[in-house]
């Protein structure tokens, strides 16, 4: 449950979808995304849980703008970019 106002802040991605970011406004944690091309989905930051171990990683995107000193994990999948919708 999310309690308190969020902001909500557009963008447009290099893809040209409007991105819509919502964090606190207190304090400006990042809450949750969605992207308007995918109105069913919202991306939730895992770093707002009360349980840190609810979730696990599934794989790595963006790789190719990642800094030289990122950690990536080795034995999950990777992509470059934004891999393409789920059908």
């Amino acid at each position: 449950m999310i309690s308190g106002k969020t902001t909500d802040f557009v963008s447009v991605a290099e893809s040209g979808n409007r991105m819509h970011r919502r964090f606190c406004s207190t304090y400006g944690t990042p809450m949750f995304s969605e992207a308007e091309s995918r109105p069913h989905l919202i991306f939730v930051r895992a770093g707002t849980f009360d349980d840190v171990e609810a979730v696990h990683p599934t794989m790595t995107i963006w790789t190719s703008s990642a800094p030289s000193w990122a950690c990536i994990d080795a034995h999950l999948p990777t992509d470059p970019r934004q891999p393409p919708p789920v059908a």
